[in-house]
């Protein structure tokens, strides 16, 4: 790593996760991917038929020197690969951005476009697929395809101190992830909502692994996930990073 100063050191990570967000937004990996994006752009939701849609790779988005790192399953149809930024535009995201407001990581509980405004506050938000897939269910292969890109910016994140997993396939790859680059403490915990797993990075620190339901209309309507329940775990995140002492 070239030698940073403690000035510049933010704009170096900045640069580091930008770049990452360009190689995500011109991945051709997945042509079946890209295809099915630009398909669902063309055709378009009637409600949003004024829109031009996104219809590409979408990188991820917030604070570059964050602590906290949220991840999710990959952009909505008609959200994320409509907005271009991650959660935005959808149900779920409605959800994950009232809760962030509500526990101090975004400036304002509303995410609709790019250039509404929108901060994140120590957070920073990316999924495990970059690309919409047909049903929201991605592959082994493109979930294995689009891995490096989580990888590059896990890597471009020092102060990484907890990350949030929004659902099952966010929190294996996570988990997937974490073994291979740190030492677990003691025993990762099953996937559940609130569910935590502490592993320590290279320098020593802790980095905590905190596992909630994805915001998705399946859980949000039938009551599996409420607001109280995701605020709990942003809650969590929030008094984890006041006891870290970086």
């Amino acid at each position: 790593m070239p030698h940073s100063s403690v000035l510049d050191f933010p704009a170096f990570v900045e640069r580091r996760l930008a770049a990452v967000g360009r190689r995500v937004v011109a991945c051709k990996r997945c042509p079946e991917l890209r295809a099915y994006c630009a398909r669902i752009a063309r055709l378009k939701k009637r409600e949003y038929q004024d829109w031009t849609y996104w219809g590409k790779p979408v990188p991820g988005f917030g604070d570059p020197n964050a602590r906290l790192l949220i991840v999710g399953l990959a952009p909505g149809a008609h959200g994320s690969n409509r907005t271009g930024r991650m959660f935005t535009g959808d149900a779920s995201g409605v959800w994950l951005y009232r809760a962030l407001h509500r526990a101090g990581f975004a400036n304002q509980p509303h995410s609709e476009r790019i250039g509404d405004g929108l901060e994140l506050r120590d957070a920073f938000i990316t999924a495990a697929l970059r690309c919409a897939p047909p049903g929201n269910k991605p592959t082994p292969v493109q979930r294995k395809r689009c891995l490096p890109f989580l990888l590059e910016e896990l890597e471009a994140m020092p102060r990484l101190r907890v990350v949030v997993t929004l659902g099952k396939i966010a929190d294996d790859t996570i988990h997937a992830i974490f073994r291979e680059r740190y030492r677990l403490r003691g025993k990762r915990a099953p996937f559940s909502h609130g569910a935590q797993t502490c592993y320590e990075n290279e320098a020593g620190r802790a980095v905590v692994v905190l596992a909630s339901y994805h915001p998705s209309r399946q859980n949000t309507n039938t009551g599996v996930l409420t607001e109280a329940m995701l605020d709990a775990v942003f809650r969590t995140a929030a008094s984890l990073l006041r006891d870290d002492r970086s």
